[in-house]
């Protein structure tokens, strides 16, 4: 198994591939440091904002479905 992974490896070394990938890994890394992140309690109130508006969306969808159901279904 390590001599199929370490001539894998060769090759991707061989071609270039590995050079790519730790350049890519290296932009990667210097957009991230451009990024501003949110703070703790930005975070939590988005938290809290995103649960309450899954909350509603459900209670919306039952109400529709029960609604929808009595007006098409009801004998």
């Amino acid at each position: 198994m390590a001599g199929v992974t370490g001539a894998i490896f060769g090759f991707l070394w061989w071609q270039g591939q590995i050079k790519r990938l730790a350049g890519y890994c290296q932009e990667t890394w210097v957009e991230l440091q451009k990024c501003t992140w949110p703070t703790v309690e930005e975070l939590k109130g988005s938290t809290a904002l995103i649960f309450i508006m899954i909350a509603l969306l459900g209670v919306f969808v039952v109400v529709t479905d029960l609604v929808l159901n009595a007006i098409f279904f009801h004998h």
